[in-house]
């Protein structure tokens, strides 16, 4: 048995293919996690949700934001951008049946592995929360995504505001401030006021703002935390972090990172990717 942890896919099918062909997936005996943006800007979403949802649940998915667009998109909250890819997916037979999958997914998910904490997102993790507080932050998003509230949720989930947690935050903008920091942080100050403005994740970052996970102090430092989103910082393995975003889409490649008995045990493959956007600005 084996557990493999995937970057962003965002459509690309027959990269996806070729990747689980390279580490020889076997639904009955591995385990996979897929860290968020399943789809948008590739060219085969629906492909990607089919192919997924048929291993059941020897793969396991996070929700990114542009699967959490994926939703906007069809409940109506939001209209199609320039760059989306989304319209096969909306206008398949099935794709009620793919968007009913998606909402079923993660916000956050956590792995004991040999007494570590293995803790994953897509995006990031606020420097004030604990893995415990990660994940019921998370929960309390999963619960809305699933419930009749949906479509409430979503004509409130965009935007930037409130750029900084607390606890007494309640309603949208609550919810809000928990999606932005799962599925969209790169930047933060050391109070953990996040930063959205710059939209290429270029390092070292705006003035005043610091790569989430290099925060002093931060609460979750004695985990492990696997992520992606951020193609521009690509590849990056340290003991508190995984970061598996290596550009797929744009060109680059698609990653999966094998965890063996510890934590500490890592074997990253690689499959070349066929470009489907232009670089320029990831989001």
């Amino acid at each position: 048995m084996a557990l493999y942890l995937i970057g962003d896919i965002q459509g690309c099918d027959a990269a996806l293919q070729k990747l689980l062909d390279k580490i020889g997936f076997s639904p009955s005996r591995d385990t996979v996690v897929l860290l968020g943006d399943l789809v948008n800007r590739g060219p085969d979403s629906a492909a990607v949700l089919r192919r997924v949802q048929g291993y059941g649940a020897s793969v396991l998915s996070l929700l990114g934001n542009h699967d959490l667009h994926l939703l906007g998109v069809a409940h109506g909250a939001r209209k199609s951008s320039r760059k989306d890819t989304l319209a096969g997916l909306l206008e398949a037979p099935d794709s009620e049946a793919m968007l009913e999958w998606v909402r079923q997914q993660h916000m956050a998910l956590h792995m004991q592995i040999d007494g570590g904490d293995l803790l994953m997102v897509h995006a990031g993790v606020l420097p004030q929360w604990t893995v415990g507080d990660t994940l019921a932050l998370a929960a309390e998003v999963e619960s809305v995504l699933r419930g009749p509230a949906l479509g409430e949720f979503l004509l409130g989930m965009y935007g930037n505001e409130p750029a900084q947690w607390s606890d007494a935050l309640t309603g949208g903008a609550r919810l809000r401030a928990i999606v932005n920091a799962l599925t969209r942080l790169r930047f933060c100050t050391a109070e953990g006021v996040m930063e959205f403005e710059s939209k290429d994740g270029m390092l070292p970052g705006p003035e005043g703002f610091m790569p989430w996970f290099d925060v002093p102090g931060r609460k979750t430092a004695n985990a492990t935390i696997a992520f992606g989103h951020w193609s521009t910082l690509g590849w990056l393995s340290r003991p508190d972090l995984l970061s598996t975003d290596t550009g797929c889409v744009w060109g680059g490649c698609l990653s999966a990172v094998r965890i063996g008995a510890t934590l500490d045990e890592r074997e990253l493959i690689q499959v070349k990717c066929e470009q489907s956007q232009k670089p320029g600005k990831p989001d």
